[in-house]
């Protein structure tokens, strides 16, 4: 099989370690790719959501398995358009189509599908420009914490929670009055607080059945002890310890089960990943959000721990047969630490040169925000640069791993917590 992921990031870079171990490729590609994915496969220097470019891509290296990494080709539709091309619909798209894309694209449909079908989530209103007075004075009438998430994609940055009501009451003005998250925060989803731990969980859909792969618990706060901004994702563990079987029944059989009948009876064809974004509150599950693909940088901690081919079962979903599926899970624990530029995730430099990668030998690093500079140096090109994941038999000891790599790692600014994982030590 040629196959083909789109991406660039330390997600991408682990479905690409994972997939070029499996007997039945032929060919990897990765567009774009990055530094690191050239160790698993050939990069191309194509856009993620150039469309027609990707599907030119695709005859001329005879693909028939496409893996679509990020949320942008997603919402934007680059199934649809695939599966509407004669010389295109013939190749199996892991990923939903933009019917599906929307439980990610839009904070407010996905409210309005949960309460639906029944599934537990936080109570919650929308407003937009016509209705911003309602929502300042329903901020008023609310009990803090406020939590505001801007409606449509925002590269994980588009959730502000604060007690102080005066910020909530301008946060809100500035998301949708000055567009604070651009069109994201068109309209924006003001929810109730809920107090409990969080974990993701994913699903992989063939449109009839579904599989559930190992849960994580990611930390999106910048500094240690959860402190600052939120960012893309700080690191993950893999299990999660309070995730008992007892409580993943539950979340089978409260939030799976519904959401993949709820697709079905919203005539969804949804093949690919659900993203399950939940708090245990008191023992029971609910859904913070969803996301239409893999999380980074849950991935990096997940993909690890899945002990069958990854392609094998990616290649079940084209003819909806993941019920066939009998996948295995490695039974250590992985745990990610994602290092990352100075300032992010705010402004940060780009281009200073990373040392050491090759010393590194125990761990796994997935390259994300990386590339080459004139002279072939390895340098920094985002603000989430490196995933570096370990295994071993406890969390603790996957985490010493992790971190001492972390140190080796070198580049002007390098920033990480040295937190990840540590309340279940």
């Amino acid at each position: 099989m040629n196959v083909l992921i789109l991406g660039s990031g330390g997600r991408e870079s682990s479905f690409a370690w994972k997939i070029a171990q499996s007997p039945l490729l032929s060919q990897l590609y990765i567009a774009p790719g990055n530094p690191g994915t050239m160790e698993y496969g050939q990069n191309i220097n194509i856009a993620v959501d150039n469309f027609e470019a990707l599907g030119q891509l695709c005859i001329s290296k005879n693909i028939t398995l496409v893996l679509i990494g990020p949320e942008l080709p997603l919402v934007k539709g680059i199934v649809d358009y695939f599966r509407n091309t004669p010389t295109l619909s013939h190749i199996s798209m892991i990923g939903p189509d933009q019917s599906g894309a929307i439980l990610e694209g839009s904070k407010d449909f996905s409210k309005q599908f949960m309460q639906k079908y029944g599934i537990p989530t936080a109570a919650y209103k929308t407003f937009d420009i016509n209705s911003l007075e309602t929502g300042l004075k329903y901020l008023e009438n609310a009990t803090p914490p406020y939590v505001l998430k801007a409606d449509g994609l925002a590269a994980g940055k588009g959730v502000i929670i604060t007690s102080d009501l005066a910020e909530a009451k301008s946060t809100l003005k500035e998301m949708i009055s000055e567009l604070k998250f651009g069109d994201a925060s068109q309209k924006v989803v003001i929810e109730q607080f809920l107090s409990g731990i969080e974990l993701s969980v994913f699903v992989l859909s063939d449109g009839k059945n579904y599989i559930i792969l190992p849960e994580a618990k990611d930390y999106k706060r910048i500094g240690n002890g959860d402190t600052g901004p939120n960012t893309g994702g700080m690191g993950a563990i893999s299990p999660v310890p309070f995730a008992t079987k007892e409580f993943l029944k539950k979340v089978e059989q409260k939030i799976i089960a519904p959401t993949i009948n709820g697709l079905k009876k919203e005539k969804i064809d949804y093949r690919g990943f659900i993203f399950f974004g939940l708090i245990n509150v008191e023992n029971e599950p609910w859904v913070i959000e969803y996301n239409c693909r893999m999380g980074d940088p849950e991935t990096e901690a997940v993909i690890p721990r899945i002990k069958s081919d990854f392609l094998e079962i990616l290649n079940q979903i084209k003819n909806q047969n993941l019920h066939l599926v009998n996948i295995e899970f490695e039974d250590f624990c992985a745990t990610t630490l994602m290092l990352v530029a100075q300032g992010y995730p705010n402004d940060y430099p780009k281009g200073d040169k990373i040392d050491n990668l090759d010393k590194i030998t125990d761990v796994l690093c997935f390259q994300a925000g990386t590339t080459l500079d004139k002279q072939a140096n390895l340098v920094t090109n985002g603000g989430r640069v490196i995933a570096i994941t370990a295994m071993d038999v406890s969390i603790k000891n996957a985490l010493i791993k992790a971190n001492n790599a972390a140190k080796l790692i070198e580049w002007k600014g390098k920033n990480y917590r040295t937190d990840i994982g540590y309340e279940f030590i």
